[in-house]
């Protein structure tokens, strides 16, 4: 039968089990870690300390090659974890393989037995029929320094991977009541109501061409002529082939509520309008698959252990069929084909209006959620004109000018050509080397019987097309494929509408424009996302979805939210006693005006280099900028002597590592003879940004071993902006700029608590080989919990687990000790950012059990608590009566919801913890994986929203709790070493200079050997990264 998940349940209750090793079980006590929770069974072990969770394996292990290692004497014992959870996996001689784990112990001498494992209590057990096979006995190991059962119950899913894995902790409680006041909300959610009783059938689509071509190499079908050849059999066949019944994910899948043929299909796709003949593919369907939507409804009712991902993959292909007959589909988005007017960003590129959606699990059932979106594209325009709008001063009179702009500005795009009837789509792989006055080709004669002759492309498409062409003094577009050319003269070539313009090369009014149109009002938000949804072209238009027993309420969900209230803070006063703030409920900000920070840092030697002062309009006015910083600092409670140096240099100096580098050095050993002991910070000032920026930081951060502050010379110098960049150096100096007042919830005095932050950034889109960066950051003091130090370290390219995480986390435990008079963290909260819904196995049953065997090394185990932060949703919420929010119409900071559109019986949540001044406010999903500590959900709740209030950089609570933007900081420094490497000269080895390097080191071990990511000494422990 299927089995449940059954940890974080609360309540009291007995276990009992004829299998040895069991405890209480899913009625366990909620208790202390050590647990309350009785058990009744005959394994004797050690009460155990740490969390267990559910193994979802549905057959009986199988007896392991080779000898597991035992972490007690007494084998077959239930590991020990928190209230209500249970663990399923192998256990040892003569007792049953299902082991039931409460919070408490239990005793007994172990014998082979029941195969019904019960238990009573408030919730139901799960029976598990089977019993382990006999295992030789061995004479008992010795224990090792300390021995986490949890962890050795993680080493048995080395005996059969696929079978056991770590699930999600279930929801303590039915949702939090903490609150100030309740608020009516609406969630972008549409309730869809299915029917469980549907069956549909899952094909997998192969098209090849019937013709291979010649050389044998595989040929890739475009996803338009794959859509073509599906519409060729629907119109050729459509009582075989009903459009209105199928769907088609554009790639090899089609979903059906009507059986489909099966076999091969001769179909063939025309090349271009009122031509004859076309090219012929074949197209193999087979069926792979029956899906029954009544598994989405076990699911919802428990009755299931895992998500049926196949049922939800085939919904949402039902839901993306209509919009992807009318709209551009761009990922899980769409966009209308033609622009609105009033969008255009200028240079070739405009806005266009679109909307995503995807399918979601929550309390209430299945749920459609939708939102607006707004993407740069390229307009749909020839390629010339876009030339001439996109490449500022264009001459296409003196184009051997801007070659290298126009070759940056198409490559890789697709174009359709006008001098003939062709539908078909090409890839711009480059310019010919000749202009198309003097370009030829060899072209044989009818029926290849003549021998090939030269002919000049000119002549071709007059004598062939009867077209003259204009420019004939620049170069014809490649449009060919692998080493077969395909020269086409620019005049005939239109860019094909669709084609994403990133965002990050729009200069900086078209980005303003671009941003401007998505930072729209909530109201505004709310009316686009209805309109969507009520669209004929929308997800749920066309009657496509009604075809599958599927029906979407065209009305957002009504959720009750809840706002928690903000905490008191402590700051500095003039007169140097600390003070108690208590925030404004609206947005939550305060003001250092007669305040100052909770401990400043004296800074006695700092220097300035000014590489600003060689910009006659925008150089620094050193005699204004200095007093008015130092006095700045000092009224905010932070000691600052004048700079031991002030270097005036250029810009110019920042283009060069090797003459960086000397320059940096120079400055610390000047400073050093004038202060007698080295540098603590060193400010850059800068007339713009530069790219030279990532060389200054990592010559500085990682060989030199200075902290930098950088900042314009252009900007508005006045008290704020002073306060601002005052903070940040006290923060990187190690400094504490605010505190709260009262203890963190759910850890009054039970020894230090590290709060972990880990997340990983990777390249851009058009990057295939770069590595990925992972970042890993702690805090390194308590009860405050507001200093932190990180870790940085590259690997694979786009890989998302953190492949060192375990060891990273090591060494800030241990650095914590050493800076807490060797007192190791009793309580540790990972906060992992960066993964979405189906990376939770991965990060469960990977990267936890990194860090529970890494953690065996230290005299110490833990007790962990593990959860997930996630940004990049959907999900938004609309005020039922705008008084209910601040002036912007957002939610109020603070805003919770754990009900009705989160997780049927997962422990999730959505916390608004920041004031939203523009646009509509987003929250941050928290989503809790993983639990030793036993949080209820107003725990949780508060002890995040509060930790928000004690980011460095700000006087407000911001959206992302601070573990997790501090390590998404880190990884982003990360990755301007990487290009700093990449791009510039290595000082370890000054052999090329910096134009030249760039693709050399692109791909060499030295760009990925983690030394180049090895922090300075000096630097390593404190906030660099701010």
């Amino acid at each position: 039968m299927d089995r449940e998940a059954c940890c974080g349940y609360r309540g009291r209750g007995k276990g009992r089990g004829r299998g040895g090793g069991d405890r209480g079980g899913r009625g366990g006590a909620r208790g202390s870690a050590a647990g309350e929770g009785a058990g009744r069974g005959r394994g004797r072990g050690p009460p155990g300390h740490g969390a267990t969770q559910v193994w979802s394996d549905q057959q009986p292990p199988p007896r392991p090659r080779h000898p597991q290692p035992r972490p007690h004497p007494h084998v077959g014992v239930g590991a020990g974890g928190p209230p209500g959870s249970q663990w399923e996996g192998p256990t040892s001689e003569g007792s049953s393989w299902a082991s039931k784990v409460g919070g408490g112990s239990g005793s007994g001498s172990g014998s082979s037995g029941g195969r019904v494992v019960r238990g009573q209590g408030d919730n139901k057990w799960v029976e598990v029929g089977h019993t382990a096979p006999s295992i030789p006995s061995q004479p008992p190991l010795p224990p090792a320094p300390v021995a986490d059962p949890v962890v050795e119950k993680l080493k048995l899913k080395e005996i059969s991977e696929d079978s056991r894995k770590i699930i999600p902790v279930k929801r303590p409680d039915k949702g939090g009541e903490l609150a100030i006041r309740t608020v009516g909300l609406r969630a972008n959610h549409f309730p869809v109501k299915f029917n469980p009783n549907t069956t549909i059938m899952h094909y997998v689509v192969d098209v090849q061409l019937a013709v291979p071509p010649k050389n044998g190499r595989p040929v890739r079908i475009s996803k338009s002529v794959l859509s073509e050849i599906r519409n060729k059999l629907s119109s050729d066949d459509p009582e075989q082939f009903p459009l209105s019944k199928t769907v088609y994910d554009g790639e090899k899948n089609i979903f059906s509520v009507v059986p489909l043929p099966t076999g091969k299909f001769n179909v063939e796709v025309h090349a271009g309008e009122d031509m004859k003949g076309g090219d012929s593919y074949v197209v193999t369907i087979n069926l792979v698959n029956e899906i029954k939507f009544g598994k989405l409804k076990d699911y919802l009712n428990e009755q299931l252990l895992s998500i049926p991902r196949d049922v939800l993959q085939g919904m949402d292909v039902v839901m993306r069929e209509n919009p992807s007959r009318y709209m551009i589909p761009f990922g899980r988005s769409f966009y209308p084909r033609e622009p609105r007017e009033g969008d255009d960003l200028g240079w070739g590129i405009t806005a266009s209006r679109g909307f995503q959606h995807s399918l979601k699990l929550t309390s209430q059932g299945l749920a459609q959620c939708v939102n607006s979106s707004v993407l740069a594209f390229r307009k749909k325009m020839s390629v010339l004109d876009f030339l001439w709008e996109h490449i500022p001063n264009f001459d296409i009179n003196n184009f051997q000018r801007f070659r290298r702009d126009v070759e940056d500005a198409l490559g890789g795009l697709k174009v359709t050509v006008t001098h003939w009837k062709n539908k078909q789509k090409y890839i711009i792989r480059g310019l010919t080397r000749e202009n198309t006055q003097e370009y030829s080709f060899s072209q044989e004669g009818p029926d290849g019987q003549n021998p090939p002759r030269q002919v000049r492309i000119v002549d071709y498409f007059r004598e062939k097309y009867d077209k003259d062409i204009k420019y004939k003094d620049i170069p014809c577009l490649d449009l060919g494929k692998a080493n077969k050319k395909n020269a086409v003269p620019m005049e005939f070539c239109v860019l094909v509408e669709g084609q994403r313009y990133p965002k990050e090369r729009l200069d900086r009014n078209a980005g303003t424009r671009l941003k401007n149109l998505s930072l729209v009002p909530p109201r505004v938000r709310e009316r686009e996302i209805c309109s969507v949804v009520r669209s004929e072209n929308g997800p749920c238009g066309g009657g496509i979805a009604q075809n599958f027993g599927m029906e979407v309420n065209t009305s957002m969900t009504r959720v009750r939210g809840r706002v928690l209230g903000p905490p008191v803070l402590k700051l500095g006063a003039q007169n140097g006693k600390v003070t108690k703030v208590t925030v404004d409920e609206e947005k939550c900000q305060w003001n250092l005006v007669k305040k100052s920070v909770v401990e400043g840092k004296r800074i006695d030697r700092w220097g300035v280099i000014d590489f600003s002062s060689n910009d006659y309009k925008s150089r620094l006015n050193p005699d204004f900028f200095i007093p008015k910083l130092i006095n700045r600092c000092i009224n905010l409670g932070i000691h600052m002597e004048e700079p031991l140096i002030y270097k005036c240099t250029s810009m110019n100096k920042l283009s060069r590592v090797d003459v960086l580098l000397e320059l940096l050095e120079s400055v610390k050993e000047e400073a050093y003879k004038k202060g007698k002991a080295h540098l603590q910070i060193l400010l850059c000032v800068m007339s713009r940004r530069d790219p030279g920026y990532k060389y200054l930081k990592w010559i500085s951060e990682t060989k030199v071993g200075i902290v930098t502050q950088c900042c314009l010379s252009t900007c508005k110098a006045n008290d704020q902006y002073f306060a601002n960049l005052a903070t940040k150096m006290n923060a990187k100096l190690g400094g504490c700029n605010v505190e709260l007042n009262d203890p963190l919830p759910h850890f009054g005095g039970e020894g230090h608590v590290m709060f972990v932050g880990a997340d990983v950034n990777h390249p851009g889109a058009r990057d295939f080989a770069s590595p990925s960066i992972a970042a890993v950051v702690a805090t390194m003091n308590w009860p405050a919990a507001n200093r932190y130090a990180a870790r940085v370290c590259p690997q694979q390219h786009r890989k998302e687990r953190i492949l060192d995480f375990g060891n990273m986390c090591l060494e800030l435990v241990q650095l914590y000790a050493q800076l807490n008079n060797n007192v190791l963290p009793d309580h540790i909260v990972v906060f992992r950012d960066g993964v979405s819904e189906g990376q939770f196995e991965m990060v469960l049953n990977e990267e936890l059990l990194d860090l529970k065997m890494a953690l065996q090394k230290i005299k110490k185990s833990p007790v962990i608590t593990l959860i997930v932060a996630q940004k990049r949703h959907q999900t938004r919420l609309f005020l039922e009566n705008e008084r209910d929010g601040g002036s912007t119409g957002n939610v109020s900071p603070g805003t919770v919801v754990d009900t009705t559109i989160v997780h049927p019986f997962e422990f999730d949540f959505c916390l608004c913890s920041h004031y939203g001044s523009l646009g509509t406010s987003k929250p941050t999903h928290y989503y809790v994986l993983w639990d030793e500590h036993g949080f209820t959900s107003d725990e949780l709740q508060k002890l995040i929203y509060h930790m928000c209030f004690t980011f460095a950089r700000c006087t407000k609570p911001i959206s992302l709790v601070p573990p997790v933007y501090y390590a998404d900081l880190a990884a982003y420094r990360g990755r301007l070493y990487y290009e700093a490497v990449v791009e510039g000269q290595s000082p370890a080895s000054a052999t090329s200079t910096s134009s030249s390097s760039t693709s050399s080191s692109l791909f060499s071990e030295e760009s990925l050997d983690p030394n180049f990511f090895k922090l300075h000494a000096d630097l390593e422990n404190i906030m660099f990264f701010v």
